[in-house]
Protein backbone atom coordinates (compact mmCIF):
# COMPACT_ATOMS: atom_id res chain seq x y z
CA UNK A 1 0.00 0.00 0.00
CA UNK A 2 1.07 3.93 -0.43
CA UNK A 3 2.43 6.15 2.46
CA UNK A 4 -1.79 6.96 2.49
CA UNK A 5 -4.40 4.91 2.06
CA UNK A 6 -7.70 6.13 0.90
CA UNK A 7 -10.65 3.87 2.58
CA UNK A 8 -12.21 3.94 -0.69
CA UNK A 9 -9.26 2.80 -2.59
CA UNK A 10 -8.55 -0.15 0.56
CA UNK A 11 -12.42 -1.09 0.24
CA UNK A 12 -11.50 -1.34 -3.98
CA UNK A 13 -15.17 0.53 -4.18
CA UNK A 14 -16.16 1.78 -8.15
CA UNK A 15 -18.73 3.92 -8.74
CA UNK A 16 -20.91 2.20 -11.51
CA UNK A 17 -23.38 4.82 -12.52
CA UNK A 18 -25.72 7.37 -10.13
CA UNK A 19 -27.23 4.62 -7.67
CA UNK A 20 -24.59 1.91 -7.93
CA UNK A 21 -21.26 1.05 -7.08
CA UNK A 22 -19.15 -2.47 -6.98
CA UNK A 23 -16.28 -4.29 -5.27
CA UNK A 24 -14.72 -7.22 -4.76
CA UNK A 25 -14.20 -9.52 -1.52
CA UNK A 26 -10.85 -9.84 -2.02
CA UNK A 27 -8.21 -11.19 0.29
CA UNK A 28 -8.16 -8.41 2.81
CA UNK A 29 -12.22 -7.79 2.95
CA UNK A 30 -12.63 -11.37 3.87
CA UNK A 31 -12.37 -13.25 7.46
CA UNK A 32 -10.64 -16.47 8.17
CA UNK A 33 -14.04 -18.51 6.97
CA UNK A 34 -12.63 -16.59 3.50
CA UNK A 35 -16.55 -14.57 3.29
CA UNK A 36 -16.71 -11.12 2.88
CA UNK A 37 -15.91 -9.55 6.38
CA UNK A 38 -18.97 -8.06 8.02
CA UNK A 39 -17.52 -4.66 8.54
CA UNK A 40 -16.25 -4.62 5.36
CA UNK A 41 -19.98 -4.72 4.16
CA UNK A 42 -21.16 -2.36 6.35
CA UNK A 43 -18.22 0.12 5.37
CA UNK A 44 -18.60 -0.28 1.66
CA UNK A 45 -22.76 1.16 1.96
CA UNK A 46 -21.51 4.05 4.09
CA UNK A 47 -18.92 4.75 1.58
CA UNK A 48 -21.43 4.72 -1.15
CA UNK A 49 -24.39 6.41 0.53
CA UNK A 50 -22.44 9.31 1.47
CA UNK A 51 -21.28 9.67 -2.32
CA UNK A 52 -24.68 9.12 -3.20
CA UNK A 53 -26.24 11.98 -0.81
CA UNK A 54 -23.09 14.24 -0.61
CA UNK A 55 -23.62 14.09 3.05
CA UNK A 56 -21.74 12.51 5.88
CA UNK A 57 -23.03 9.53 8.01
CA UNK A 58 -24.97 10.07 11.30
CA UNK A 59 -26.00 6.18 11.88
CA UNK A 60 -25.70 3.26 10.20
CA UNK A 61 -26.29 -0.13 10.02
CA UNK A 62 -26.29 -2.99 8.46
CA UNK A 63 -28.13 -6.71 8.59
CA UNK A 64 -26.58 -9.61 7.20
CA UNK A 65 -28.80 -12.21 4.94
CA UNK A 66 -26.01 -14.43 3.49
CA UNK A 67 -22.17 -14.49 2.87
CA UNK A 68 -20.39 -13.78 0.06
CA UNK A 69 -17.61 -15.69 -0.78
CA UNK A 70 -14.05 -14.75 -1.39
CA UNK A 71 -13.20 -12.95 -5.04
CA UNK A 72 -17.15 -12.37 -5.82
CA UNK A 73 -18.23 -9.17 -7.17
CA UNK A 74 -20.91 -7.15 -4.78
CA UNK A 75 -22.73 -4.68 -6.23
CA UNK A 76 -24.31 -1.76 -3.95
CA UNK A 77 -27.56 -0.02 -5.03
CA UNK A 78 -28.22 3.14 -3.27
CA UNK A 79 -32.03 4.34 -2.43
CA UNK A 80 -31.99 7.73 -1.04
CA UNK A 81 -35.52 7.43 0.24
CA UNK A 82 -36.06 10.63 2.21
CA UNK A 83 -34.46 14.12 1.48
CA UNK A 84 -34.51 16.73 3.99
CA UNK A 85 -33.43 20.12 4.62
CA UNK A 86 -30.64 18.87 7.15
CA UNK A 87 -30.48 14.89 6.96
CA UNK A 88 -31.17 12.10 4.66
CA UNK A 89 -32.50 8.73 5.17
CA UNK A 90 -31.36 6.23 2.80
CA UNK A 91 -30.26 2.12 2.27
CA UNK A 92 -28.00 0.54 0.42
CA UNK A 93 -28.86 -3.37 -0.89
CA UNK A 94 -25.57 -5.86 -1.61
CA UNK A 95 -26.29 -8.43 -3.79
CA UNK A 96 -23.93 -10.84 -5.28
CA UNK A 97 -24.84 -13.05 -8.54
CA UNK A 98 -28.51 -11.36 -7.73
CA UNK A 99 -29.01 -12.54 -4.33
CA UNK A 100 -29.20 -10.32 -1.85
CA UNK A 101 -26.44 -10.66 1.12
CA UNK A 102 -26.78 -7.88 3.25
CA UNK A 103 -28.83 -4.59 3.41
CA UNK A 104 -27.59 -0.84 4.80
CA UNK A 105 -29.92 1.54 6.41
CA UNK A 106 -28.59 5.13 7.63
CA UNK A 107 -29.05 8.36 8.31
CA UNK A 108 -26.64 11.23 6.83
CA UNK A 109 -26.34 14.77 7.34
CA UNK A 110 -26.22 17.28 10.35
CA UNK A 111 -28.31 19.36 12.90
CA UNK A 112 -28.23 22.64 14.38
CA UNK A 113 -26.67 21.89 18.11
CA UNK A 114 -23.79 20.36 19.26
CA UNK A 115 -21.54 20.12 22.62
CA UNK A 116 -18.04 21.15 23.06
CA UNK A 117 -17.33 17.76 24.79
CA UNK A 118 -18.55 14.15 24.90
CA UNK A 119 -20.32 12.65 28.13
CA UNK A 120 -17.86 10.22 28.39
CA UNK A 121 -14.42 9.32 28.47
CA UNK A 122 -11.70 7.04 27.48
CA UNK A 123 -10.09 4.21 29.48
CA UNK A 124 -6.55 5.15 30.58
CA UNK A 125 -4.29 2.39 28.84
CA UNK A 126 -1.15 2.45 27.65
CA UNK A 127 -0.41 4.24 24.67
CA UNK A 128 -0.11 1.69 21.11
CA UNK A 129 3.58 0.94 20.82
CA UNK A 130 3.52 0.18 24.49
CA UNK A 131 0.69 -2.21 24.16
CA UNK A 132 1.79 -6.11 22.99
CA UNK A 133 0.96 -7.12 19.42
CA UNK A 134 -2.01 -8.97 18.93
CA UNK A 135 -1.78 -11.90 16.07
CA UNK A 136 -3.99 -14.33 14.48
CA UNK A 137 -2.92 -18.12 14.63
CA UNK A 138 -1.42 -18.40 10.82
CA UNK A 139 -3.41 -21.04 10.40
CA UNK A 140 -6.09 -19.07 9.30
CA UNK A 141 -4.55 -17.85 6.46
CA UNK A 142 -4.46 -14.59 5.06
CA UNK A 143 -7.64 -12.78 5.72
CA UNK A 144 -8.56 -8.32 6.68
CA UNK A 145 -6.86 -9.27 10.09
CA UNK A 146 -3.50 -9.16 8.18
CA UNK A 147 -3.69 -5.68 6.35
CA UNK A 148 -4.27 -4.13 9.99
CA UNK A 149 -2.04 -3.89 12.83
CA UNK A 150 -3.39 -4.15 16.40
CA UNK A 151 -2.00 -4.34 19.98
CA UNK A 152 -3.91 -5.35 23.38
CA UNK A 153 -4.65 -2.22 25.55
CA UNK A 154 -6.78 -4.00 28.01
CA UNK A 155 -7.26 -7.26 28.19
CA UNK A 156 -5.45 -10.84 27.77
CA UNK A 157 -3.27 -11.42 24.39
CA UNK A 158 -4.82 -14.74 23.02
CA UNK A 159 -1.64 -17.00 23.83
CA UNK A 160 -2.73 -15.60 27.52
CA UNK A 161 -6.08 -17.29 27.40
CA UNK A 162 -6.11 -20.15 29.31
CA UNK A 163 -9.96 -20.67 30.00
CA UNK A 164 -10.49 -18.93 33.22
CA UNK A 165 -13.24 -16.44 32.52
CA UNK A 166 -12.29 -12.53 32.43
CA UNK A 167 -13.63 -8.71 32.09
CA UNK A 168 -16.74 -7.93 29.91
CA UNK A 169 -14.55 -4.75 29.39
CA UNK A 170 -11.33 -4.73 26.92
CA UNK A 171 -9.58 -2.57 24.78
CA UNK A 172 -7.42 -2.93 21.60
CA UNK A 173 -5.56 -0.55 19.90
CA UNK A 174 -5.84 -0.82 15.60
CA UNK A 175 -4.78 1.55 12.17
CA UNK A 176 -4.58 0.30 8.64
CA UNK A 177 -0.91 0.91 8.08
CA UNK A 178 -0.88 4.96 6.20
CA UNK A 179 -4.92 5.38 7.35
CA UNK A 180 -4.80 8.57 8.59
CA UNK A 181 -8.28 10.28 7.61
CA UNK A 182 -10.66 8.14 10.01
CA UNK A 183 -14.52 8.32 8.21
CA UNK A 184 -17.31 6.11 8.79
CA UNK A 185 -16.39 3.75 6.53
CA UNK A 186 -13.20 3.43 8.11
CA UNK A 187 -14.79 3.10 12.07
CA UNK A 188 -17.30 0.18 9.88
CA UNK A 189 -14.59 -1.89 9.50
CA UNK A 190 -13.02 -1.50 13.40
CA UNK A 191 -16.52 -1.79 14.92
CA UNK A 192 -17.20 -5.34 13.64
CA UNK A 193 -14.16 -6.00 16.25
CA UNK A 194 -16.93 -6.34 19.09
CA UNK A 195 -17.66 -10.02 18.08
CA UNK A 196 -14.24 -10.74 19.64
CA UNK A 197 -14.40 -9.49 22.56
CA UNK A 198 -15.79 -12.14 23.90
CA UNK A 199 -12.53 -13.85 24.24
CA UNK A 200 -11.79 -12.02 27.38
CA UNK A 201 -14.98 -12.97 29.62
CA UNK A 202 -14.97 -16.04 28.12
CA UNK A 203 -11.22 -17.03 28.67
CA UNK A 204 -11.27 -19.06 25.02
CA UNK A 205 -10.88 -17.97 21.44
CA UNK A 206 -13.83 -17.59 20.05
CA UNK A 207 -15.13 -16.45 16.52
CA UNK A 208 -18.28 -14.55 15.99
CA UNK A 209 -20.28 -14.19 12.80
CA UNK A 210 -22.39 -11.08 12.79
CA UNK A 211 -25.94 -10.71 12.25
CA UNK A 212 -26.05 -7.08 12.24
CA UNK A 213 -23.73 -4.13 12.81
CA UNK A 214 -24.25 -0.08 14.00
CA UNK A 215 -22.59 2.46 13.88
CA UNK A 216 -23.02 5.88 15.32
CA UNK A 217 -20.52 8.20 14.54
CA UNK A 218 -19.85 11.38 16.98
CA UNK A 219 -16.65 12.74 15.38
CA UNK A 220 -14.07 12.31 12.99
CA UNK A 221 -10.56 13.90 13.72
CA UNK A 222 -7.58 12.98 12.16
CA UNK A 223 -5.50 9.62 13.87
CA UNK A 224 -3.30 7.08 13.41
CA UNK A 225 -4.53 4.39 15.98
CA UNK A 226 -8.20 4.15 17.16
CA UNK A 227 -8.41 2.80 20.42
CA UNK A 228 -11.62 0.40 20.45
CA UNK A 229 -13.24 0.02 23.96
CA UNK A 230 -15.40 -3.02 24.04
CA UNK A 231 -18.04 -4.07 26.21
CA UNK A 232 -19.40 -7.80 25.82
CA UNK A 233 -23.26 -8.02 26.95
CA UNK A 234 -24.37 -11.10 27.02
CA UNK A 235 -23.69 -15.03 25.66
CA UNK A 236 -26.74 -16.97 25.48
CA UNK A 237 -27.38 -20.24 23.60
CA UNK A 238 -24.64 -19.50 21.09
CA UNK A 239 -25.64 -15.85 20.55
CA UNK A 240 -23.65 -12.37 21.93
CA UNK A 241 -24.05 -8.84 21.90
CA UNK A 242 -21.91 -6.10 22.71
CA UNK A 243 -20.83 -1.90 22.53
CA UNK A 244 -17.90 -0.47 21.71
CA UNK A 245 -16.40 3.03 22.01
CA UNK A 246 -13.94 4.15 19.21
CA UNK A 247 -11.83 6.69 20.03
CA UNK A 248 -8.89 8.64 18.40
CA UNK A 249 -5.35 8.75 20.23
CA UNK A 250 -5.86 12.37 21.87
CA UNK A 251 -9.05 11.18 23.49
CA UNK A 252 -11.58 12.15 21.53
CA UNK A 253 -14.99 10.26 20.65
CA UNK A 254 -15.48 9.24 17.41
CA UNK A 255 -18.21 6.52 17.25
CA UNK A 256 -19.78 3.97 18.92
CA UNK A 257 -20.55 0.55 17.93
CA UNK A 258 -22.86 -1.82 18.76
CA UNK A 259 -23.41 -5.69 17.26
CA UNK A 260 -25.30 -9.33 17.39
CA UNK A 261 -23.45 -12.26 16.52
CA UNK A 262 -23.53 -15.90 16.61
CA UNK A 263 -20.32 -17.46 18.53
CA UNK A 264 -18.66 -20.16 18.40
CA UNK A 265 -15.44 -21.49 19.57
CA UNK A 266 -12.06 -21.75 17.65
CA UNK A 267 -9.82 -22.82 19.82
CA UNK A 268 -10.89 -26.81 19.26
CA UNK A 269 -10.83 -26.13 15.39
CA UNK A 270 -7.06 -23.96 15.26
CA UNK A 271 -3.70 -25.29 16.81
Amino acid sequence: MSALVDLRDFLGLTRVNETTWSFVASERLITPGHFLYGGAGLAAGLAALEEASERATVWGSAQYLAHAPKNATVTLTTELAAVGHRVTQARCVALVEGREILTVNAALGRGELTSPVAWTTMLDVPRPLDCPPRHLPQALGANFFAHVESRTALGRTLDELDGTPGSPVSALWVRIPGHLEPSAATLALFGDYVSGGAIEPMGRRTMGRSLDNTLRVASLERTEWVLIEIHMHALRDGMGQGTAFLWSENGTLLATASQSFAARYFDDLVP
